[in-house]
């Protein structure tokens, strides 16, 4: 039987470093406590929740079950909501009415400090932490409630969100400005796949973006592809002629005026999408919350760079 009002975060946190140690042993070391008193705090939980939550194996190391998983991921969203009411606190107490922490997939880093530079000069009551991240990582902190707004393209089908559009999102290709292609017209799909693409890492709305624009014209084909995880290196790529990439312009700005890339001119390109400011919809918004959604969507893009 269920008992919740018995649960306290000495249970939960014996879990969750049991999850991130692999073992009672070591989740004992890093909470500074003895095993047999991890062991009690688990035993506890799982007779409060009603259900195993770690299977012991006979050396030592635990793995968590199906309903383990389930408080883990409870145990997340609570550790994010208590960090965040004490980020608020320590707003409240600097004379800010509150706190907003604001997402930004890592594309948007080149203009996201301006934009919240911007609000904090516009909103000097209003606390604005800003988290940088790739896609991936923006929706968990979502799911999570550990961000309350979030910049990004593609809003997620989960978690369930509201999202409105702020701007244009142009994608460019990219290439050296020496590339045969920067001047090549009428290029067809067969010449374009015998180039090295550089990619984003698995997980970027970039690589998305990317991989769904040559699956289109390669019909199955394959193509030469390298990895990179930031778009900065990615342009560096590109510049040192490693390949070509599909990449968003508001992250190349400055190579572009300064001549050190050139665009590839194809049917198709570019491919503009949209800057989404979303939140959770089953989220309760506060008022300080709501404030700053209405001052970035009320810029209408304005903070967006214009292409040279």
């Amino acid at each position: 039987m269920t008992q919740l009002n018995a649960i306290t975060l000495k249970q939960l946190r014996a879990l969750s470093a049991v999850d991130a140690r692999g073992s009672i042993t070591a989740a004992a070391d890093m909470l500074n406590l003895t095993v047999p008193a991890v062991s009690t705090q688990l035993k506890h939980l799982e007779a409060n929740i009603g259900a195993e939550l770690v299977v012991r194996a006979s050396d030592g190391n635990g793995s968590i079950t199906q309903q383990g998983q389930e408080v883990l991921a409870t145990i997340k969203r609570i550790e994010s909501a208590l960090n965040n009411c004490m980020k608020a606190i320590d707003s409240i107490n600097s004379g800010k009415s509150g706190l907003v922490t604001l997402g930004v997939v890592s594309t948007g880093k080149y203009f996201a400090p301006s934009l919240v530079a911007l609000a904090k000069k516009q909103l000097p009551d209003i606390r604005v932490d800003l988290v940088i991240g790739n896609r991936r990582h923006i929706i968990s902190a979502l799911e999570e409630r550990s961000i309350d707004l979030a910049i990004m393209g593609r809003p997620p089908r989960f978690p369930a969100v509201e999202s409105v559009a702020l701007g244009d999102h142009p994608h460019i290709m990219i290439a050296a400005p020496d590339h045969p292609l920067v001047t090549t017209r009428d290029i067809s799909t067969k010449r374009l796949l015998t180039e090295t693409f550089i990619m984003r890492e698995a997980g970027s709305g970039t690589r998305i973006l990317m991989e769904r624009f040559l699956d289109r014209r390669g019909e199955g084909l394959t193509y030469d592809r390298i990895e990179f995880n930031t778009n900065e290196t990615i342009k560096q790529a590109v510049i040192a002629g490693l390949g070509i990439a599909l990449i968003s312009a508001h992250t190349v700005m400055d190579a572009l005026a300064a001549g050190r890339i050139e665009t590839i001119d194809m049917p198709g390109l570019p491919i503009v999408r949209k800057w989404h400011l979303v939140r959770p919809s089953s989220a309760a918004q506060s008022p300080v919350t709501e404030k700053v959604r209405e001052f970035l969507v009320a810029l209408k893009g304005s903070f967006l760079p214009d292409l040279p």
